[in-house]
């Protein structure tokens, strides 16, 4: 495996880590921003945060499932 690839996959769960600390904490500046507010207004806060929490889970399954393999 390249060493971008290593570096992708890492991200990976590094936004994922972000997105969950974001959605339990309800950071008010996180859920603000453009591409968070179309969830907002979709979802709620509160089913905005939960779909963060579930993206970010998905992100760092992704990530370690891919340096495991």
């Amino acid at each position: 495996m390249d060493p971008s690839e290593y570096f992708i996959l890492v991200l990976f769960i590094a936004l994922g880590l972000f997105s969950i600390v974001a959605a339990v904490f309800n950071l008010d500046w996180y859920f603000k921003t453009s591409g968070a507010m179309t969830f907002v207004n979709w979802f709620g806060r509160g089913g905005a945060r939960v779909f963060y929490a579930l993206l970010g889970t998905g992100l760092i399954v992704c990530g370690v499932l891919g340096l495991i393999s």
